[in-house]
């Protein structure tokens, strides 16, 4: 047997073998959960009501809702892929003292969340809560945040719908994009479970969009929203945090200035019928 075939059948056999053993466990890599029991009771220095969604599947979503009297709106914060509401709930502070009641769930898996989790069904879950949340309020009192994973997810939503704003925070183009970089020899269009293709839905979004993104971020490059901005460029706005990383943006006074600022002027016309 000639030496190239083998040297080339090991490599083929181990090429095979990192394929699976990417496909089998890609959840353990990309998804880090924090799981809760049912009985666990949050706790937080400012109003809140837990609120639970029960799936035609079987599956359910906790989530926390926050409230301020006389809001402006609703914050839809669609989280990162890490630990559960518990930790991620302290972001209300930076929403609730703008005005704004603040809307936070947990993926299936996640925190008291339970049932199966796959794309599509991120969509649905997100879609069904984005719909409750619009019957609440109205759709022109919604804001979309996405933060790191959930940019992507946020996006999603805010192109099927009419929210009065989205803000992304340390976006990815799209999720197969941006594992291309550390698995680039892998066919990930095959193997690939969650494609999160952001720079698709970001095209047919309607409403305002805005950016904040720290351009010292290792883990999600500042480049990917310059590449974002580049698609529509006359509906994105995008703001920099210079020196900002991926998980510091609200230690920076520019971040909570840029936040009041977007919001502000997205709602200056209730804002001037308020006074």
């Amino acid at each position: 047997m000639p030496l190239w075939v083998n040297i080339l059948i090991p490599l083929a056999i181990l090429y095979i073998g990192v394929c699976i053993v990417f496909y089998v466990f890609q959840p353990l890599f990309f998804f880090r959960p924090e799981r809760l029991a049912k009985t666990f009771t949050y706790k937080y220095p400012f109003p809140f009501s837990e609120v639970n969604f029960d799936m035609e599947d079987g599956g359910m979503v906790n989530a926390l809702h926050f409230k301020v009297p006389n809001s402006k709106g609703v914050v839809f914060y669609i989280k990162g892929n890490s630990r559960s509401i518990k930790g991620w709930g302290k972001f209300a502070k930076d929403f609730v003292g703008k005005g704004f009641d603040f809307f936070i769930l947990d993926y299936r898996g996640f925190g008291k969340s339970r049932g199966k989790r796959t794309e599509e069904i991120l969509y649905s879950d997100l879609q069904q809560v984005y719909k409750w949340l619009a019957e609440s309020y109205g759709e022109e009192k919604i804001v979309m945040y996405g933060r790191s994973l959930g940019s992507g997810l946020a996006t999603r939503i805010a192109s099927w719908n009419r929210p009065r704003l989205l803000i992304l925070d340390s976006p990815y183009f799209s999720f197969l994009y941006h594992i291309r970089r550390y698995a680039f020899l892998l066919p990930l269009k095959l193997l690939l479970k969650y494609q999160i293709r952001t720079d698709r839905f970001i095209k047919k979004v309607m409403c305002p969009i805005h950016i904040i993104h720290g351009n010292r971020d290792m883990l999600i490059p500042y480049k990917q929203s310059e590449m974002l901005k580049a698609l529509v460029p006359e509906k994105i706005i995008l703001h920099t945090i210079p020196g900002g990383k991926h998980n510091n943006l609200p230690s920076y006074p520019l971040y909570h200035d840029l936040l009041y600022d977007i919001l502000h002027e997205a709602f200056a016309d209730e804002l001037k019928l308020a006074a």
